[in-house]
């Protein structure tokens, strides 16, 4: 069955079935391309970037040891953020798709990375590689759209709680990490009986176990290091400051990847009898990219190229950006969007969407008829031509 948009609108309804399967051996043609040709420089890449990472971070908590000096705080805490959202992005997120067990390295491989992070690695592969990869924008299957406590589509319908979302959405861009810690736990799905209990307080152990090492690493040890020089509650700020940039910059990313404007979602029966072809246009209308520097999309974990990242999660991050120009070529050719953006777009489409989707559609429908500016301004698609 061909992947079908939920709405009255399908955006490959152009494309016939043989269109469909020659799309996906296009993109099979693609990645067998790049895995044929991984090789050291790819390896030197990844190992050039935990390398960097690490010194980054050492050095950053050696100055916030004198942190009462407010020049060593400033650039502490900065250099602090940055390591740990190189570490989160760059490096934890794609080393655990397994975008680098293909060199046999322990050190660096899926199954042995533990993240710099509140939830288990374990957890984690299971919720975001396993489920939210295979059931991309699925109403009701991939429980990353909208985490489960956001209203994230017309069709879904409106109760006086979803008021509240762009509040939640807040709070949770804050406190991120422990969010999707408790995500990754399934506490809702466990409140709904639908989780065995052993295997929850199993699952909780975990959980609990990270954020004490991670609370006690970050505000504990560090700072009674930095209070035999007197900077022991500037260290805790720092780290506090370092956490929460962290945070809110994930959380954006993530928004950015799946909330903007253009981004389709899909109904459950849609992706009964999927053949592969099917999936790969689920992966590429689902999933939106952001425009911007190479530094940018280092910090983003090169999930700035979203599209290319669902299309292959476990090929090297350092490598989305060349297949990115076969997948525009390929969106052109069949008439397919290629949805993307600047940062600052991308954040105000998926943000705008949140608070549209917080109100009955009746609302929403007013909404979205006036901020043409915003809207109809924050992505820009390749132009189709036809199939």
């Amino acid at each position: 069955m061909t992947a079908m948009q939920k709405k009255d609108v399908n955006p490959v309804a152009h494309l016939t079935r043989s269109d469909i399967e020659r799309l996906g051996e296009e993109l099979d043609a693609v990645r067998a391309r790049i895995v044929e040709s991984r090789g050291a420089k790819d390896a030197a890449y990844i190992r050039g970037v935990i390398k960097g990472q690490r010194y980054l971070e050492m050095g950053s908590r050696a100055l916030l040891l004198f942190s009462k000096k407010k020049p060593a705080f400033v650039v502490g805490t900065v250099g602090l953020a940055a390591a740990k959202i190189l570490e989160n992005m760059e490096i934890g997120h794609n080393v655990m798709h397994g975008q680098w067990d293909w060199m046999r390295d322990p050190k660096i491989h899926s199954s042995t990375w533990e993240w710099d992070n509140a939830s288990p690695s374990d957890l984690w592969k299971h919720s975001h590689n396993e489920l939210h990869h295979t059931y991309t924008n699925v109403i009701g299957r991939d429980n990353d759209l909208g985490y489960g406590i956001m209203r994230v589509d017309e069709d879904q319908k409106w109760v006086p709680f979803y008021l509240g979302q762009p509040a939640w959405n807040f709070i949770n861009a804050c406190f991120f990490e422990y969010g999707i810690a408790a995500y990754d736990l399934e506490l809702g799905k466990y409140l709904k009986g639908r989780k065995d209990k052993a295997v929850f307080q199993r699952d909780s152990r975990k959980v609990l176990h990270k954020i004490r090492e991670q609370f006690t690493k970050d505000y504990v040890a560090h700072p009674l290091l930095a209070a035999l020089t007197g900077s022991g509650k500037q260290t805790i700020k720092a780290n506090f400051i370092a956490n929460l940039t962290r945070n809110l910059w994930t959380h954006s990313v993530i928004m950015c990847g799946h909330f903007p404007s253009g981004v389709e979602t899909f109904t459950k029966k849609s992706i009964v009898g999927e053949s592969r072809g099917d999936w790969y246009l689920r992966q590429m209308l689902g999933s939106a990219n952001i425009s911007g520097s190479k530094a940018m999309h280092v910090a983003t974990g090169n999930l700035s190229y979203q599209i290319e990242h669902h299309l292959f999660p476990d090929l090297p991050s350092n490598r989305y950006e060349e297949i990115s120009k076969d997948v525009q070529d390929i969106c052109e050719r069949y008439g397919l969007s290629y949805v993307t953006g600047s940062l600052p777009r991308q954040v105000a489409s998926a943000w705008w969407t949140i608070i549209r989707l917080s109100l009955p559609n009746h609302f929403a429908a007013k909404l979205e008829r006036k901020p043409q500016n915003v809207t109809d301004l924050v992505q820009r698609q390749v132009q189709p031509k036809a199939a």
